[in-house]
C-alpha cells in the first residue's frame, strides 16, 4: 500500500513537471511572438484608405516611349534590374529623351520590409530625391530586407543621411504614414492591370515580366518606336564610341 502511494506521488510530481514545462513553453512562445511584433519600428496601419495611383517619373514627360514599371523594393530580381540593366537604360535611352519610365511600387506580401522601403522612397520624393533613394535602397537590399532585420527604418534613415536629406523632415514623413495611401494606390494599379510578379514592364500595350537585360529592353523599345512610325534611335553609347574612334 505504501509503495502504491509513493508511486502515485512520483507520477503526480512527473505530471506536474510536464505541465510546468508546457506552461513555461507557452509563455516563452508568447513572449517571442510579442517581442517580434514589438520589434518592428513602425507598423503600417491597414485601415489607411487607398489613394489614386501616382507613379514616379524617370525621364521626360514627352519621351516617345513611356514604359511602366511595377517593382517591389525587396524583390531580388527588381534589385538586379535596378543595378545591372537600368544604369545603361538611363544613359543610353532615358537621358537622350527616347524613353521615360513611370515607376509604381508594388509591395508583395511575402516581403515584410518592402513597405518600409516604399515609404522611405516616397518620403525622399518629398525632397526631390526619389531616384537617389530608389538606387540606394536597391543597392543596400541585403542590409534591410526581411532576412537582415526586423527594424528597417534604421537603414532608411541612414540612407537619408548619406544622401544629404533633411533627416528630421524625412523621419516626420516616414512616421506619419501619409505616403501609405499612395503606395496602396500603386499596388492597386498593379492588381488592376493583372500584374502578378515583379519586376513587370508595360511597353506600348504589351506586358513583360522579369529582369530584362539592356539589349532585350532596347529591342522592345525599338519595336514600340516602329509601331508608332518612328525610326529607332541610335544607341547613345555606341554613337559616343564612334565619335571617340573618329577623333583618333
Amino acid at each position: 500500500m505504501a509503495k502504491k502511494s509513493v508511486q502515485k506521488t512520483k507520477n503526480q510530481s512527473f505530471v506536474g513537471i510536464l505541465v510546468g514545462i508546457a506552461v513555461v513553453g507557452v509563455g516563452v512562445i508568447g513572449y517571442l511572438i510579442t517581442s517580434a511584433s514589438q520589434s518592428q519600428v513602425i507598423k503600417f496601419d491597414d485601415t489607411i484608405p487607398i489613394a489614386k495611383a501616382q507613379s514616379y517619373l524617370v525621364g521626360r514627360e514627352d519621351a516617345p516611349v513611356q514604359v511602366i514599371e511595377f517593382a517591389d523594393f525587396e524583390c531580388p530580381l527588381c534589385g538586379s534590374f535596378a543595378q545591372v540593366s537600368e544604369p545603361d537604360i538611363r544613359q543610353r535611352l532615358i537621358e537622350p529623351g527616347t524613353v521615360a519610365i513611370r515607376f509604381y511600387d508594388f509591395p508583395l506580401p511575402m516581403h515584410k520590409n518592402t513597405w518600409a522601403a516604399s515609404n522611405a522612397a516616397a518620403c525622399a520624393n518629398e525632397q526631390n530625391q526619389f531616384l537617389a533613394m530608389h538606387d540606394r535602397i536597391f543597392a543596400g537590399q541585403t542590409e534591410w530586407n526581411t532576412a537582415a532585420t526586423t527594424k528597417p527604418k534604421g537603414a532608411m534613415v541612414g540612407y537619408a543621411k548619406e544622401l544629404g536629406l533633411d533627416v528630421k523632415k524625412f523621419e516626420e514623413c516616414y512616421d506619419s504614414q501619409r505616403m501609405i495611401p499612395r503606395i496602396k494606390g500603386n499596388a492597386a494599379e498593379a492588381q488592376a492591370r493583372r500584374v502578378d510578379g515583379t519586376p513587370t514592364f508595360i511597353i506600348g500595350d504589351k506586358l513583360y515580366s522579369g529582369d530584362l537585360p539592356y539589349d532585350k529592353f532596347k529591342a522592345l523599345v525599338d519595336d514600340e518606336l516602329a509601331r508608332k512610325g518612328l525610326a529607332p534611335k541610335a544607341d547613345a553609347k555606341k554613337t559616343d564610341a564612334k565619335k571617340t574612334d573618329a577623333k583618333k
